[in-house]
């Protein structure tokens, strides 16, 4: 008995410090699983979205100013030369062409003319939104494949020159066809000295007036694109009706219907309508 004991102490004795070991083990791996911290994955910097400024150098104020909120930049007027509808844009900073970041609402530094309109109502010297600081966007490789192809332009460009240098006979050009499209004629209400003539290449005020009812849907929401868009047409319709442009009224009339139903659904536009009204009275009052 002694001895079969005494041979089954050592087995006991392996078994408990194999035992002891894996246990050991165990715990460990579980510290270290517990304690280790988790990977955080690196966050990618995406770039920002870019502009490309619009060139409204020579248009009078009220034009440009809505190029401008239309394209979703803001503006102030530097200079001694207010920001009235009829003034001219002379200078712009940044240059026409510079991409620039979509900061939100990047601004443009404007200087102005007198134009040959007279100066009416109260000048606006800043966009209606707070503006937000130009930033040029950096070099990256998204911007790569628009110098070779500029470049790729420019060597296609060169090359019949340089054949006729040599005495190579140029290819015949023919000339692109044009779409005859007939303009309707568009008497004016009345003549203001020194307004533009209505440009015949843009839709009539009338139309202007029902597109912008038919894109004011009951969903649409007063998103600060949304406002521009809306704020560009207004400007445009008032203006050409003060100019005496066709159907200045009846646009007037239409914009004010929109006008309204903005102030419903967005609860501004207020101030917009009795611009319009304003407007509408004085267009009546000289086509009689």
């Amino acid at each position: 008995m002694a001895a079969r004991f005494a041979a089954i102490v050592p087995r006991m004795a392996v078994i408990g410090l194999v035992w002891l070991f894996a246990t050991a083990t165990l715990t460990y791996a579980a510290g270290e699983k517990l304690t280790t911290p988790p990977k955080v994955p690196t966050p990618v910097a995406t770039p920002r979205p870019t502009l490309i400024v619009p060139d409204i150098r020579g248009q009078a104020f009220v034009f440009g100013k809505g190029i401008l909120e239309d394209g979703g930049f803001g503006w102030r007027v530097t200079g001694s030369i207010q920001g009235y509808a009829t003034n001219v844009v002379v200078t712009q900073q940044p240059a026409p062409g510079t991409r620039v970041d979509d900061t939100g609402a990047p601004t443009l530094k404007l200087t102005l003319r007198h134009g040959t309109y007279p100066q009416d109502g109260t000048p606006e010297n800043t966009s209606p939104y707070a503006g937000t600081s130009i930033v040029l966007p950096k070099h990256s490789a998204l911007q790569e494949p628009v110098v070779k192809a500029k470049a790729a332009r420019s060597k296609i460009a060169a090359k019949p020159a340089l054949q006729h240098a040599r005495g190579v006979a140029k290819p015949k050009r023919t000339a692109p066809k044009r779409k005859l499209t007939a303009k309707r004629s568009r008497p004016p209400a009345f003549v203001v000295h020194g307004a533009p003539k209505e440009p015949l290449d843009e839709i009539p005020l009338t139309t202007r007036a029902q597109r912008l009812s038919a894109w004011l849907t009951p969903s649409r929401s007063p998103t600060a694109a949304n406002q521009r868009h809306w704020l560009y047409q207004h400007a445009w319709i008032v203006t050409g009706a003060k100019f005496g442009w066709w159907h200045g009224a009846a646009a007037l009339r239409l914009l004010i219907a929109v006008d309204r139903r903005v102030e419903s659904q967005w609860r501004i536009g207020r101030r917009s309508e009795s611009v319009a009204r304003g407007a509408l009275a004085g267009v009546e009052a000289k086509a009689k």
